[in-house]
């Protein structure tokens, strides 16, 4: 049956390819989904950030590669992770990324531009955002202003906000840290439902999954809630680790990674419906699901 997706399996392509989208940065333009992700063919340093794009999230359309290895900061011993991009209001693209040594002593956050979603993307450079470290990232945008998600394991997990041109960082708008005040969340992401902010965060465990949390506030700047589960507690959130939650269709996709040390380029993914709302998410388990089970709230089938 063709749209259905099964979570826990490694994402093939429409040539039957296995589809590097690891790490992955989802945004719906026009009819389409596009997707990008990590290219994992050389393991954990840099190849590509490859673009996919689909209209049911289960059929993926190789668009090419949206930014390939070079020079600097994109050589190829290097590490980029985390791609993300958002639609600047004027109508170009901006990509975010991850920028890092192998040793992961630089933190920084990279910056890249394209005309269309699937580029290529021209790369300007990075930085640390205001000084501070910067792994692990997210994006969010409202009403044309766009914010940086970003994890600082000295102050804790930052939300930025975007400078006008989406090219920088302006300022701190809050700093979130774990209940027990040790450290901030990484692999970020962060919705608006019901009047209330989600930010999703997982735990410094490197490639080992964990239980991974939710905090919710009204109002971006905080008070953020303490933090909550998603998951049965002690599944390690199914055995991932988020890398965002995507509104479609009136309900949300939690999409995360089922990272494979050994072999990066065929690590699984985990996607599932996410139900949101009231303050509390809820990641229930499914052996497959389509894009049509989030209209009409579709019953969530059997509890893991």
């Amino acid at each position: 049956m063709t749209g259905v997706i099964r979570p826990g399996e490694v994402i093939v392509d429409e040539a039957g390819a296995i589809a590097q989208l690891h790490g992955i940065g989802v945004q719906r333009v026009g009819d389409r989904f596009y997707a990008w992700g990590e290219n994992k063919a050389a393991g954990s340093t840099f190849t590509a950030v490859s673009c996919y794009s689909s209209t049911d999230l289960a059929t993926w359309r190789f668009e090419g590669e949206a930014l390939t290895a070079g020079e600097g900061d994109l050589a190829a011993d290097r590490i980029v992770e985390r791609p993300k991009v958002l639609e600047h209001p004027d109508g170009h693209f901006v990509m975010f990324l991850h920028i890092d040594s192998a040793d992961y002593a630089d933190a920084r956050v990279g910056f890249a531009v394209a005309d269309a979603p699937a580029g290529p993307y021209r790369y300007l450079g990075s930085e640390r955002p205001l000084g501070n470290l910067s792994r692990d990232i997210g994006v969010y945008q409202e009403d044309g202003v766009g914010y940086l998600l970003s994890e600082d394991r000295v102050n804790g997990l930052h939300l930025y906000r975007l400078a006008p041109d989406y090219l920088s960082v302006e300022a701190i708008v809050a700093t979130t840290l774990k209940d027990d005040g040790s450290h901030g969340y990484e692999s970020p992401t962060l919705i608006r439902e019901g009047g209330l902010y989600y930010l999703f965060g997982s735990d410094l465990t490197g490639w080992a999954m964990n239980d991974n949390m939710v905090s919710t506030a009204t109002d971006l700047a905080g008070p953020w809630s303490p933090w909550a589960g998603i998951a049965p507690a002690g599944s390690a959130t199914f055995e991932s680790q988020m890398s965002v939650v995507v509104p479609v269709d009136g309900g949300h996709v939690y999409i995360g990674d089922r990272w494979t040390p050994d072999d990066l380029r065929t690590s699984p993914a985990v996607w599932l419906p996410i139900e949101i709302g009231d303050g509390v998410a809820t990641l229930r388990w499914r052996d497959e699901w389509t894009i049509a089970d989030l209209r009409g709230a579709a019953a969530p089938g059997d509890d893991a």
